[in-house]
């Protein structure tokens, strides 16, 4: 009596469990990559010398490894509150990034962990928010999102871009100081751009976040998944994106010689593109279905992130983690394009109104940081 009774209880949640699996993959299409984990783990085994192909899978193998990283991370969130809520994001939300910055931290590639994220930056400023506003602008004539929001958002990140200039401009004076100071200086400022960041996120999420309530009428409620799942896939996905993001810095190097990229480029173009694809799908999606308000508040607020947590948090890992203490000293051009970056993006959300031609030009300006940057390689700052 009681196998008849099993019986029909197995098959339909083997058929929900594999319908949600579908399902998943159809609502995030970049999932079914995930076929490539792997085999860029394997390869790695079978023939670790073929540089140039390990960085092409690994590039391909982290894309679905960063959807899943930040599905698993809204869910989390959605199931704790506003405040932890708003602590994982900022936590986990970069948190592709910044597994890929630690293992460049650890093998000593400083030009690439600096281009990865000013890299960042200024991908999430200008082509995640150009994207937004030309797709949403496509589909719906003008679309409106809160200013307010996006005014902060933008004011903490030319904050954070100062506080990268200061170090920067020291070493080009006519007798710049030791490395030490540059260090110290560089210390002290993580820091404060730690504790900023945290008051940050205590005003926008406690104090006053009446403010940054969101102005479009769109329907914000999502299905998510069970806390104990989101929990478990974070943690496997985190081992996964570890173990790959080693693969492809120990293949950069050659890879990019070859394919005639120097490693700043891949930083600051393919590892940040790469890093935000997860959340580039969910902007772009968010402003074709009118709602700007998220695409804005994820392009804006992850750029936020990379500059005021990631690499200050980077700054006080490397004392334990790298060769030796990591500056937040960066080359004149990547400190040039986060500062045009941020005001680009603050002059065009000024407005509280989006449009597709307003994305275009966003998309234009970043073309044209991606072009001068691939002609002229700038050179591994001290």
């Amino acid at each position: 009596m009681g196998n008849p009774e099993q019986g029909p209880s197995v098959a339909p949640t083997s058929f929900t469990m594999g319908r949600a699996l579908v399902d998943e993959v159809h609502q995030t299409p970049v999932i079914a990559l995930i076929v490539f984990v792997p085999v860029v783990l394997v390869l790695e085994r079978t023939s670790p010398d073929a540089h140039t192909l390990l960085f092409l899978l690994s590039v391909v193998a982290i894309i679905p490894l960063a959807a899943l990283l930040s599905r698993a991370t809204e869910a989390v969130a959605a199931k704790t509150g506003d405040a932890v809520g708003g602590l994982l994001n900022a936590t986990l939300g970069n948190l592709t990034e910044l597994v890929i910055s630690l293992a460049a931290l650890q093998a000593g590639q400083y030009l690439l962990v600096k281009a990865s994220l000013a890299g960042a930056i200024v991908t999430n400023t200008l082509f995640m928010l150009g994207g937004a506003f030309l797709l949403g602008g496509l589909k719906h004539h003008i679309q409106e999102f809160n200013r307010i929001n996006a005014r902060f958002q933008a004011c903490l990140l030319f904050l954070a871009t100062i506080a990268v200039l200061v170090p920067s401009l020291i070493s080009e004076v006519d007798h710049p100081p030791a490395l030490e100071v540059s260090q110290k200086l560089s210390l002290g400022l993580a820091i404060l751009l730690v504790v900023v960041y945290a008051l940050g996120m205590l005003f926008s999420l406690r104090t006053h976040r009446e403010l940054f309530a969101s102005v479009s009428h769109a329907d914000d409620h999502e299905k998510t998944w069970p806390l104990g799942p989101a929990i478990i896939v974070l943690l496997v996905v985190t081992l996964l994106v570890a173990l790959v993001s080693e693969i492809f810095v120990g293949s950069v190097q050659v890879a990019a010689e070859h394919l005639g990229m120097t490693p700043a480029f891949v930083g600051f173009i393919v590892v940040a593109l790469v890093g935000a694809a997860a959340e580039m799908t969910t902007a772009f999606s968010a402003a074709r279905a009118d709602r700007l308000d998220l695409s804005v508040g994820i392009a804006l607020g992850s750029a936020a992130q990379i500059a005021l947590f990631v690499a200050p948090i980077l700054v006080l890992v490397s004392y334990f983690v790298g060769p030796e203490p990591m500056t937040l000293q960066f080359w004149r051009g990547a400190v040039t394009m986060m500062i045009v970056a941020t005001l680009a993006a603050a002059l065009l959300s000024n407005g509280g109104h989006g449009a597709w031609y307003v994305g275009v030009m966003a998309l234009a300006l970043y073309a044209i940081f991606a072009f001068t940057l691939f002609v002229l390689p700038p050179a591994a700052p001290s």
